[in-house]
């Protein structure tokens, strides 16, 4: 099937809650992390083909190693890209306001990078500061195996506030090979065989003319897939029973409220999500920050979410990088956008005390205790039962209380990994992959290291 045929990135990431949204179907978890390994090892297995490829540009030497026209690298407890003397000055007329600007200008270009898996999709994520009067711009451009490129090609324009300019994704980029969906590049027809080979990335960091703040950029990656088409995956033998005491929000609480953040709190799935595990790892917003939310509303850090991670011409807030980029908007947290294999790499990073947060989409009936379906949802996921069922706080859920749920296991693996599935109307649509945010330390402990290692993420 071509790529045109599937629905679009605004139907998949879009939380369409089909049914009313049933109470939890387990019981709260405790204050303090539950732990209880199991003692017996997995049953050996066979390893299965890499199917995803990580490139992160994080190091000092990383950012010396590119093309640089304007930009420096800063060294640091945190090495980054920032503005050095600007390599020029561009006008840029901002598609929702209509208002066009003059800003200075410096860009960065990454060596090329050949990906070790041969991709049909890629996906571009970034970690950066960007003061007031600054915004940055993360493109990419490819090579196909049939030897021709891509053009470059914008995979976002971002800012952590909304004052300067508004963030956005840009539609309508395609080659006729290739196209841009919000936040995904993707061959337009993987059954031609074509296939990305290679890429680069280029970072333009703005600022207002005659200014000295600048952009500071700590972490560029690109993530490069071929998974495999499929309705089922296999099934993985537990491994691991723990829980992580993260956080828990309520996206339905928020009907109503700010519905220029796409109709309010019912599609906020990822934003809310990115808050709990923002707050696990001891992100706060502050009183200031929080100023402009209406008081009389209960967890207004929700609402911040959705604001600052709201993509202007997706018209939503579950746009994956910019929910990467916002939780590295607080102190001392990282955020990649990447595909997992399994829940046996779930586990892997729960036992080092790192929650994720996955992408889904399901019928009513594929998942039980969910009450609902969705063509597409976020969940976070913060452990596994002595049995091996996930533990998701469900933002999808009709109180905080309610957002701890209990899943089966072998139910929930297959909706999240597999990459077809047939919708409510039996016709075929696709499915997300193993799709899920990272968010982690800066400074990850030997064990998270290793961890985020193990399942293909450079620290």
């Amino acid at each position: 099937m071509s790529r045109a045929e599937q629905p679009s990135r605004r139907t998949v990431l879009a939380a369409a809650v089909a049914a009313a949204v049933t109470a939890s179907t387990g019981s709260a978890a405790a204050d303090t992390e539950i732990s209880m390994t199991t003692d017996s090892p997995s049953p050996a297995r066979a390893v299965p083909a890499r199917t995803v490829d990580n490139r992160a540009w994080v190091s000092y030497g990383d950012w010396g190693g590119g093309t640089a026209r304007g930009t420096r690298a800063v060294a640091g407890d945190r090495p980054g890209l920032a503005i050095a003397k600007p390599a020029g000055t561009a006008d840029y007329k901002d598609p929702h306001t209509g208002t066009t600007a003059s800003w200075e200008y410096g860009t960065w270009t990454s060596p090329v990078h050949r990906l070790a898996v041969p991709a049909t999709e890629a996906i571009v994520s970034w970690n950066a500061r960007t003061p007031a009067g600054t915004w940055i711009q993360a493109e990419l451009k490819a090579t196909y195996t049939d030897g021709t490129s891509s053009p470059w090609y914008v995979m976002g324009r971002w800012a952590s506030g909304d004052q300067d300019i508004k963030r956005t994704s840009v539609d309508d980029q395609s080659d006729g090979k290739s196209t841009v969906w919000t936040d995904t590049l993707a061959v337009d027809d993987p059954a031609t065989g074509l296939r990305l080979t290679s890429c680069r990335l280029r970072l333009t960091l703005y600022r207002k003319p005659g200014g000295k703040a600048t952009p500071t950029v700590w972490r560029l990656g690109v993530m490069g897939s071929d998974v495999p088409d499929r309705f089922t995956v296999p099934a993985s033998a537990p491994g691991l029973a723990k829980e992580l005491a993260v956080p828990r929000y309520s996206q339905e609480i928020h009907k109503g409220r700010y519905p220029e953040y796409d109709n309010g709190g019912e599609a906020w799935c990822s934003p809310t999500s990115s808050q709990m595990i923002i707050e696990y790892w001891g992100g706060r917003l502050t009183p200031k920050q929080l100023a402009w939310v209406d008081p009389s509303f209960t967890d207004p850090q929700v609402c911040h979410a959705a604001r600052y991670t709201y993509d202007h011409q997706y018209g939503g807030c579950g746009n994956w990088p910019f929910n990467a980029a916002y939780a590295a908007t607080f102190k001392d947290l990282q955020g990649v956008v990447t595909r997992l294999g399994s829940l046996t790499d779930l586990e892997t990073l729960i036992a080092a005390g790192i929650p994720a947060i996955t992408s889904q989409s399901f019928l009513k009936e594929e998942l039980t205790g969910a009450g609902y379906g969705t063509a597409g949802h976020l969940m976070t996921v913060v452990g596994f039962t002595a049995g091996g069922d996930v533990i998701a706080n469900d933002p999808a859920s009709a109180s905080n209380d309610a957002v701890r749920r209990v899943y089966r296991r072998r139910e929930w693996e297959n909706i999240w990994l597999r990459t077809k599935r047939y919708n409510a109307s039996g016709k075929v649509v696709s499915g997300t992959g193993g799709v899920c945010y990272l968010y982690f330390p800066a400074r990850p402990t030997a064990a998270q290291r290793k961890a985020l290692t193990a399942v293909g993420v450079r620290v």
